[in-house]
């Protein structure tokens, strides 16, 4: 039952996360959005991969595994906004 309520948790993240990464590459703007907010999301989802594999809880190793993938994508998308921006209308962190 507590790896139901893990896995459920593990898909509302994932859930956010990717509503975030598709508005930003729909919209094709980086306005509102930091690129730190990404950076620190591959780290913790990095850091989160690794721990819960060393104490062998694999909700947590598939749901950080798919929420980095995520993160990897928005910083990318990001990106990719940024350099498509206009000169002198590049915005966020």
């Amino acid at each position: 039952m507590m790896d139901l309520v893990g896995w459920i948790s593990a898909l509302l993240l994932l859930l956010t996360v990717s509503a975030q990464v598709f508005t930003q590459w729909r919209s094709g703007s980086t306005k509102g959005v930091s690129h730190w907010m990404f950076v620190g999301q591959l780290a913790t989802s990095t850091g989160f991969v690794i721990y819960s594999a060393s104490v062998g809880n694999w909700v947590f190793v598939a749901s950080n595994a798919a929420t980095l993938c995520a993160a990897l994508v928005g910083q990318v998308v990001y990106l990719r906004n940024r350099r498509r921006a206009p000169q002198g209308t590049k915005d966020g962190g």
